[in-house]
């Protein structure tokens, strides 16, 4: 070997010495997480890495023990690893395919990932595992699984747009009381008893009913816009009706005119049952700007092709009277007009239920019958119209 040969070799092999030397060493966290997507349970793996200064990790193989400059960049791993909080399975629209997805929290196990990490120093590797306990949040992927909830089943909207203040208020907060609930096999969905008691101990504000001929301000005045909403979404998904009822007079809110249910409890109710063989999972979601409200409905892919008729509108009557309510914003001889007039009319719409391959499987038809309405005024509260 010339000596230019030789000087060669020794600064390449000088020069892959300090390569490996410089390497930086790493703690490595390895995760899986499962989804959901086209009816099939996925796993992904998940690997975070954390880089430690080579000077503390030669000081601490020099004293057989971590050294105290590694602290700052551990402290600050371990922050980060604590910091992933479980999340409870959900369903979101990916690029028009609903994926199910949740989030595993993680708990780090300071001294056993330190321990790990000075056994990997003193035996000069390059890297070490983090220890760390796994949280897996109550609603999980593998529970969506075992019940069976693995498609997107339907879909219900509704527009609550140019709702009052009050109104808005309490379609909110009766959609977030039916955010994320199962509903099990066979077992019938009773709105009245899922919502609870409405008042003002549980969010609900006061707001204008229908009762007695005219509005009245009773708690949660405007609940109907959530009934409505996941009735066309259970409805859509072809369960069938146990009880349901229409409004006394046609209500713009509700339209297309007749699909809608009314609730007020203990009186009238919505109730549907689960025919499916699974558990279906229900999700809400509104548009506070756009002022929409939708619930969409999960379970197993049953092969039900469900279609929806337009309203068939008939037995038109003219506009009621007038009616009059107290409103103690309006001065003695004043009115403010609270709802407009709507005539009576009887609406039918036809549900047909076919298997993918077209045998028909059920037709129904929602009939909505609605009496005449007059126009609702606000008069002053010592007004003698009242």
């Amino acid at each position: 070997m010339t000596r230019l040969s030789l000087l060669l070799t020794l600064c390449l092999c000088g020069a892959a010495s300090a390569q490996a030397t410089d390497a930086p060493f790493k703690l490595i966290l390895r995760a899986t997480e499962q989804k959901i997507q086209k009816g099939e349970v996925s796993t992904a793996e998940i690997v975070k890495s954390w880089k430690l200064p080579a000077a503390g990790v030669a000081a601490s193989k020099k004293h057989s023990k971590i050294s105290t400059t590694l602290s700052p960049v551990l402290d600050k791993m371990f922050d980060q690893i604590n910091a992933r909080a479980p999340r409870p399975a959900s369903f979101r629209n990916v690029g028009g395919s609903w994926v199910a997805t949740q989030q595993t929290g993680w708990i780090a196990d300071r001294d056993a990932t330190k321990a790990n990490l000075l056994k990997a120093i003193m035996a000069g590797k390059d890297s070490a595992e983090v220890v760390y306990k796994a949280v897996v949040p109550e609603r999980s992927v593998k529970v969506f699984a075992q019940r069976g909830v693995l498609w997107h089943v339907s879909s219900g909207g509704s527009s609550y747009g140019g709702s009052p203040d009050f109104r808005v208020k309490n379609v909110l907060v009766g959609a977030s009381k039916l955010d994320n609930f199962f509903i099990a096999p066979d077992h019938e969905f009773n709105f009245n008893e899922e919502i609870g008691t409405i008042d003002a101990s549980t969010g609900f504000v006061k707001g204008f009913v229908i009762s007695g001929g005219t509005l009245t301000k009773e708690d949660g005045g405007g609940i109907c816009q959530v009934s409505t909403t996941i009735f066309r979404a259970l409805y859509q998904a072809g369960l069938p009706i146990t009880e349901r009822h229409e409004h006394s007079h046609r209500v713009s809110y509700y339209d297309p005119v007749g699909y809608e249910a009314t609730v007020y409890a203990p009186s009238k109710n919505l109730r549907m049952k689960n025919d499916t063989g699974k558990h279906l999972f229900i999700q809400a979601a509104w548009d506070t700007k756009a002022q929409t409200l939708r619930f969409d409905v999960f379970g197993a892919n049953t092969g039900r092709s469900v279609s929806i008729s337009k309203p068939v509108i008939s037995d038109f009557k003219p506009p009621a009277a007038p009616s009059y309510s107290p409103d103690d914003r309006v001065a003695i001889g004043g009115r403010r007009l609270l709802d407009t007039p709507m005539q009576g009319m009887t609406s039918l719409i036809t549900r047909t239920i076919k298997t993918s391959g077209g045998t028909l499987l059920s037709k129904d038809t929602l009939k909505s019958v609605y009496k005449p309405w007059g126009a609702v005024y606000g008069v002053n509260p010592r007004d003698g119209r009242l």
